[in-house]
């Protein structure tokens, strides 16, 4: 009886953690949508797409690209808003929110496989970023997801909002 109970539990476990959203989803993604609804879809970025919106580049992001996106999670803006002691609404309407969102977005298409430690990578925004490895990190963000693909691109999900 305790060994039924045991696997029913753990049965229930599984089948929960495969029908969350977050995070867990985007890695059943196969590709099949841009970056922007395969963001949209995971549940996890509601603030990088307002952000994204407010700024006026979601039609890029949803164009052929191919691009790469260091995408932050709501946690991670939730932790820039708490660190700059300013609202969402107040992030919104910074002048300089397209130049950090472009911070964020590399042309082409690159994968974990592709980086090397202490390589530049040029983001759209003109300004380098700086990629370690072990735990691989984008300057000071940690990629907590790397590899999500996307029809026009990939995500690599970070933990920290990047600030150029």
């Amino acid at each position: 009886m305790k060994k039924k109970i045991i696997i029913g539990f753990f049965l229930t476990f599984i089948m929960a953690l495969s029908c969350s959203p977050g995070i867990l989803a985007l890695e059943n993604t196969k590709g099949n949508k841009d970056i922007v609804d395969t963001a949209a879809e995971a549940g996890e970025f509601k603030i990088l797409a307002a952000a994204l919106e407010k700024a006026g580049l979601v039609e890029t992001l949803k164009g052929t690209g191919p691009y790469t996106v260091f995408a932050p999670t709501d946690q991670a803006f939730e932790k820039l808003l708490k660190d700059l002691n300013i609202t969402a609404e107040e992030l919104l309407n910074r002048k300089d929110l397209k130049d950090i969102l472009l911070y964020h977005v590399v042309q082409g298409k690159v994968l974990s496989s592709d980086l090397k430690n202490g390589m530049k990578v040029k983001t759209l925004a003109g300004k380098d970023v700086t990629i370690s490895l072990d735990p691989v990190k984008v300057n000071n963000a940690t990629v907590v997801n790397p590899d999500v693909e996307a029809s026009n691109g990939v995500i690599h999900v970070i933990d920290t909002v990047l600030v150029p």
